[in-house]
């Protein structure tokens, strides 16, 4: 069985981390962190740490005008 980990930000669930051999997959949840779903984090605290920066105002990547 896969272990996994909420995360939440300020109460909020933005998705959840699964642990894996190499490190932990980040599924979102929410729409503000579509660009992390599914990328693999070396650590909890990495995965963590980058949905918080990104869900209260940042982004990872630039957005393409359409």
């Amino acid at each position: 069985m896969l272990q996994s980990h909420v995360i939440d930000i300020d109460g909020a669930f933005v998705g959840a981390a699964v642990r894996l051999d190499s490190g932990y997959r980040f599924i979102a949840t929410d729409m503000k962190l579509d660009d992390l779903d599914g990328s693999i984090w070396p650590s909890l605290a990495d995965v963590q740490r980058l949905a918080r920066r990104i869900y209260l105002g940042g982004r990872v990547t630039p957005s393409r005008a359409h």
